[in-house]
C-alpha cells in the first residue's frame, strides 16, 4: 500500500457517509472504532456501517484489527496524512501556534509594501474569521495563507493599472461550487488569471466529492481551503461569481458581477456532482473567454 490515495480512495471518501465514518475514526481518541460506535453515533444500523466499512476497507483506506469478539476498525496508517489532508482534524488544545514568528516572516514579505503593525492587524483579523467557523485545522499556515492573499488583494486594490484580472467566486460554504469553479479556472487560465474564493458561511475543508470530482479531470484543489467573505477581497475582484449566497456579497462601483443558479453539491451523490463540474466547466470556459480575445477549446471529451 502506498501513501498515496488514488481514484479509488478519492471516490470512497466522497460518500459523505464514509467520510463522516472516517472522521469519527479520527476523532477517537486512540484513533479506533466499533462498528456499534460507529452506528449509535451516525443513526445507522449496524448492518448499514459493516457495508460503508468494506467499502473503505477495499479502498485501503481503513483496517481492521480483532481483538478477542470485538473488531475494531482505524485508519490505515500509510493514508494518515492525506486523509487528515482530505478530511480535515480537529484543532487540539497542545496546538500553540508561534504567531509572533508568522507575524514576523509576513512583515519581512511585505516590507516596503505594509507595516509590520498592518500585518499583524490583518494575520489577528484573518485568524478570527478562519476560527469563527469551528474548529480550525492547520490555523497558523491556513491564516498566513489568507493573510498574506487579503495583503496582496489590499496592494491591487491601491494599484489599479495591474494588467491580470481578479475573479472572485463565491458560494455559501466555500467547499463546493465556488472551489470547482476556482479549480477549472485556474487549470485554463495559468497565472493570466488571479482567482480567489470565499463563503458566506464557511466551513472547515473542501468536500471529499469535490476533491475526487476534480481529481477525475486532472484538477487539484491543491493548498486551497474554506475561506470567509472579506470586504477587501471584493474591492480587489474585477469579476465576482456568486452560487447561491444571496445578498452576502457586497457591491462596489467598477465590478462585473455575475449570478451563477447552480444546484447545490452538498450531500450529493458523486455523480451528481460530476454532472455540477460539468456544468461549472462550461461557464468557466464562456467567462474565460470573454475575459481574453482568444476563445479557449471546448473540452475533446465530454462526460
Amino acid at each position: 500500500m502506498t501513501s498515496q490515495v488514488g481514484v479509488s480512495e478519492l471516490a470512497a471518501l466522497a460518500d459523505p457517509t464514509r467520510a463522516r465514518i472516517v472522521q469519527l475514526i479520527d476523532a477517537a481518541p486512540d484513533g479506533r472504532a466499533l462498528v456499534g460506535q460507529l452506528a449509535e453515533r451516525l443513526s445507522l444500523r449496524q448492518p448499514t456501517v459493516s457495508h460503508h466499512m468494506a467499502a473503505l476497507r477495499a479502498a485501503g483506506i481503513v483496517v481492521r484489527q480483532p481483538e478477542g469478539r470485538r473488531v475494531w476498525y482505524s485508519v490505515h496508517p500509510d493514508q494518515q496524512n492525506r486523509v487528515t489532508a482530505l478530511l480535515g482534524r480537529a484543532a487540539t488544545p497542545m496546538e500553540d501556534p508561534d504567531w509572533d514568528r508568522v507575524i514576523d516572516d509576513l512583515a519581512a514579505r511585505y516590507r516596503g509594501t505594509f507595516s509590520r503593525e498592518t500585518v499583524a492587524r490583518y494575520v489577528t483579523d484573518s485568524r478570527d474569521h478562519l476560527a469563527a467557523s469551528g474548529p480550525a485545522p492547520l490555523l497558523a499556515s491556513r491564516t498566513a495563507t489568507f493573510a498574506a492573499a487579503r495583503l496582496d488583494d489590499l496592494h491591487r486594490a491601491g494599484h489599479p493599472d495591474a494588467k491580470i484580472p481578479t475573479v472572485l467566486f463565491v458560494c455559501v460554504q466555500n467547499a463546493g461550487r465556488s472551489q470547482l469553479a476556482a479549480g477549472i479556472l485556474r487549470q485554463l487560465a495559468g497565472d493570466r488569471v488571479i482567482v480567489r474564493t470565499a463563503g458566506s458561511a464557511p466551513v472547515g475543508q473542501v468536500r471529499p466529492a469535490i476533491v475526487a470530482a476534480l481529481d477525475e479531470i486532472g484538477v487539484t484543489v491543491g493548498a486551497e481551503f474554506p475561506k470567509p467573505l472579506t470586504d477587501d477581497t471584493v474591492r480587489a475582484a474585477d469579476v465576482v461569481v456568486t452560487m447561491g449566497c444571496g445578498d452576502a456579497c457586497p457591491v462596489y462601483p467598477g465590478r462585473r458581477y455575475l449570478d451563477w443558479d447552480l444546484e447545490d453539491p452538498v450531500d450529493k451523490p458523486l455523480a451528481t456532482v460530476r454532472r455540477i463540474r460539468d456544468d461549472i466547466d462550461t461557464r468557466v470556459r464562456m467567462l474565460l473567454s470573454e475575459l481574453f480575445t482568444e476563445v479557449t477549446p471546448e473540452p475533446s471529451h465530454k462526460k
